[in-house]
């Protein structure tokens, strides 16, 4: 069925690569990865910090105003992204847009902190419910950008920040908004959270030149580092002139679980996700695919199984930016996105440096990103020039 066209009139985020849109391109055409190591879960563990220009923006948010001093830096994050996002887009204060910003952990950092603090005091702490609640995000974001229209928070694990897309177009193409904030949020470099990930047996303990090896499919041992950030992006209904972008496919689905992270080897989800998205679009015409690829053996083998299903010998040009970045959660979607975005305004393909090489042979117009989270839920979105 042939939708309206959603037009995407800016993008903006706050990540290990930078705040704005030339740092961040000069930093993917960089081949070194932006982990650093810290003491976290009782040892050195390599994670994607926030770049220097990034932190001073957070600091400078906090300090501007007396009640942000006790937010969570998710909720920071979101607010220093959509901030940049709406200036970009021109919207102003007269413009009634919906927000949906959501997160795979939220308050991951005061969540921790106000649970320490109890376990050593006996009593909680006055700010310790409404700082740690998952809406805070949304709302904060609203209270920020005094926006008049709907918000909205949730928590989709890692594909969070694509099915805040799917949500936002939702709204759009129903006739109940003409524009939309959309986007994902994740600080969880914590000592629970990496602990967690251990736990599971995915977290990178490599000490190589690139210890996440995201789309090395012949690697031998999980390779998954958490990145911190946050991504949001300017929605309006049809094809207007200024859009960066255009939304032309989505798709999305859910597996049969067998456990509670469980992907079947082909993962089906994807196959199907990427089917819808691509039901109106030729398969050659798709130029690129950013992978969710998150550096474990499963993960990025069963992702590449699926794409071979759907596209068989003629696969597109095939990367993820997890090697550099690591993987943010529910931020991680967002952020791919603007990484699909940037390699077609400047047509040049940025592939994975320590894997299979590839050579881009035509310009970039199209290209597919994929996310999926624990349980195997997955959203595929085709953009188009």
């Amino acid at each position: 069925m042939q939708q309206q066209t959603i037009s995407i009139t800016a993008i903006a985020s706050i990540s290990p690569l930078g705040t704005d849109s030339k740092t961040i391109w000069e930093n993917y055409l960089h081949e070194n990865h932006c982990f650093t190591e810290h003491v976290l879960d009782h040892k050195k563990t390599f994670v994607a910090t926030l770049d220097a220009n990034s932190e001073q923006v957070v600091s400078a948010l906090r300090e501007s105003d007396h009640k942000y001093k006790s937010l969570d830096k998710s909720v920071l994050y979101a607010i220093a992204a959509s901030r940049k996002a709406i200036e970009n887009a021109g919207w102003t204060q007269n413009d009634v847009f919906g927000i949906n910003i959501g997160s795979s952990r939220g308050a991951t950092v005061l969540f921790e902190k106000h649970h320490q603090d109890y376990l050593k005091t006996g009593k909680a702490q006055t700010l310790a419910s409404p700082t740690t609640t998952l809406g805070n995000i949304s709302s904060w974001v609203a209270h920020d950008l005094q926006s008049s229209g709907p918000e909205i928070s949730h928590s989709i694990t890692c594909s969070t920040a694509l099915h805040s897309v799917l949500n936002g177009m939702a709204w759009l193409r129903a006739g109940m908004a003409d524009k939309f904030l959309v986007g994902g949020s994740e600080a969880p470099l914590t000592d629970f959270t990496i602990a967690q990930m251990r736990a599971l047996k995915i977290y990178s303990n490599k000490e190589e030149d690139y210890p996440n090896r995201a789309l090395d499919l012949e690697k031998k041992q999980n390779t998954m580092i958490l990145g911190e950030g946050a991504g949001v992006c300017c929605l309006e209904i049809g094809a207007t002139e200024n859009a960066l972008a255009h939304i032309v496919g989505i798709g999305y689905a859910t597996e049969i679980l067998e456990h509670n992270i469980s992907i079947s080897a082909e993962a089906t989800c994807f196959q199907k996700s990427m089917k819808m998205a691509l039901e109106n679009t030729e398969l050659s015409e798709v130029d690129v695919i950013v992978m969710h690829a998150p550096g474990t053996i499963k993960g990025d083998l069963t992702e590449y199984n699926a794409i071979e299903k759907v596209f068989g010998k003629n696969l597109p040009l095939l990367t993820t930016n997890k090697w550099k970045i690591g993987h943010t959660f529910g931020a991680s979607g967002i952020l791919s996105m603007e990484f699909a975005i940037l390699m077609m305004q400047h047509n040049r393909f940025i592939g994975v440096p320590f894997a299979k090489a590839q050579t881009q042979t035509k310009p970039i117009r199209k290209v597919l990103i994929n996310a999926v989270g624990f349980g195997g839920n997955a959203v595929s979105i085709l953009l188009s020039l």
